[in-house]
């Protein structure tokens, strides 16, 4: 397991902020209340242990497979329906919805090879993830990669605590299944779009993992 570095400054500044809250602690309490002093030490030591593990990034297997769609996130399947995309399709697509909680990891994977197309980050709300409107209406950052006659969105959702979304990739890229697009802070989502007729592998509240689990095929 390694850290990803958009956590190497959030890490650093949680690491000083514990050692000053320590220090400061032990220095008023520690001759009366050494027992509050430990309570605090454990506390903030758990919470530090929580922002490192955010920013995990576990060594995994990843599927390598042309005809299928690759989980772009850890999480849940919250949403599996046919939806009109009014944002680049305008269109009916199969969307596919991963809600990512805080405890999951926040890499994201491009789901296929191919060329980016379309690439369009989107100012918005902040209502929680797996709100219907999230993905029309909260801050977002859309992708669309091709590979011969077969376009895939994939769009990065902040949710209630996500206020960062990180994305890597340019228009005119070829990029690769399962390398990195991006990263989103904290609770958030992850919606895939999908040509029409597309086979999905996947079940409703199934826990799948990013850049493993095959979603759907082509």
């Amino acid at each position: 397991m390694t850290i990803h570095r958009e956590g190497y400054k959030s890490i650093a500044i949680a690491t000083l902020l514990f050692g000053a809250v320590n220090l400061s602690v032990l220095f008023l309490l520690g001759s009366t209340l050494l027992w509050l002093c430990l309570v605090v030490f454990i506390l903030t030591f758990g919470l530090l242990l929580f922002l490192i593990s955010f920013f995990r990034v576990p060594n995994r297997k990843l599927t390598i497979d042309e005809g299928c769609v690759i989980a772009p996130a850890d999480g849940k399947v919250v949403v599996i329906e046919e939806t009109t995309d009014e944002e680049y399709f305008k269109d009916k697509r199969l969307q596919v919805s991963i809600f990512m909680s805080p405890a999951n990891v926040h890499v994201n994977r491009n789901p296929i090879s191919g060329e980016v197309i379309y690439n369009q980050y989107h100012k918005g709300k902040y209502l929680v993830a797996w709100h219907p409107k999230s993905s029309t209406e909260n801050e977002r950052h859309s992708v669309v990669i091709q590979k011969g006659d077969k376009q895939v969105l994939v769009k990065q959702i902040a949710g209630a605590l996500a206020k960062r979304i990180v994305n890597y990739l340019t228009v005119g890229q070829q990029v690769n299944q399962t390398e990195e697009m991006g990263f989103i802070k904290f609770g958030s989502r992850v919606d895939l779009l999908l040509p029409p007729g597309t086979r999905v592998e996947v079940a409703l509240n199934q826990a799948v993992k990013g850049g493993v689990t095959i979603i759907a095929r082509l």
